[in-house]
């Protein structure tokens, strides 16, 4: 995934494509890290998009995370953005034999960068949270992802 990942920023540098994602385009990938899943982004050129991160297995374990995102440009750069913003999660586990499911919801922070790559986007973050129920607690999660935008 590194590899892949320095390869699509220097095509898109080396290449000079321009950023075609335009206003209300939704944006559908996936995500590697904590958590890995589905990613969705229903972007907004003026205030926040809206960002949202599903994750699960099929035994046991449903998690979803969204943000409402800001992605103001990094210099005079249309395709490279900062991205940050506040948001909420809801995981849910279930622990069988007999025992209570966990479930645990919080808040949660993003911050990272975007390269836009024609109708492409390729992102890295990190995601603090804080865990308000069940118990409360802080763990930082993020990841690598790409979505494609229609």
């Amino acid at each position: 995934m590194k590899k892949l990942l320095v390869i699509v920023f220097f095509l898109a540098f080396a290449l000079g494509m321009n950023a075609q994602r335009a206003n209300g385009d939704v944006g559908i990938g996936i995500q590697a890290g904590s958590p890995s899943g589905l990613s969705l982004q229903f972007y907004k050129a003026a205030g926040p998009s809206y960002d949202f991160i599903a994750a699960w297995d099929l035994d046991d374990f449903f998690y979803v995370n969204g943000h409402a995102l800001f992605q103001p440009h990094i210099g005079n750069s249309e395709r490279l953005h900062f991205i940050y913003g506040p948001g909420v999660f809801v995981g849910l586990r279930d622990r069988g034999n007999d025992l209570d499911d966990e479930v645990d919801i919080g808040i949660s922070g993003t911050a990272g960068l975007s390269l836009i790559i024609e109708k492409f986007e390729v992102y890295g973050r990190i995601t603090p949270r804080l865990n308000l129920l069940q118990s409360t607690s802080v763990d930082i999660g993020g990841g690598v992802g790409i979505r494609y935008y229609f």
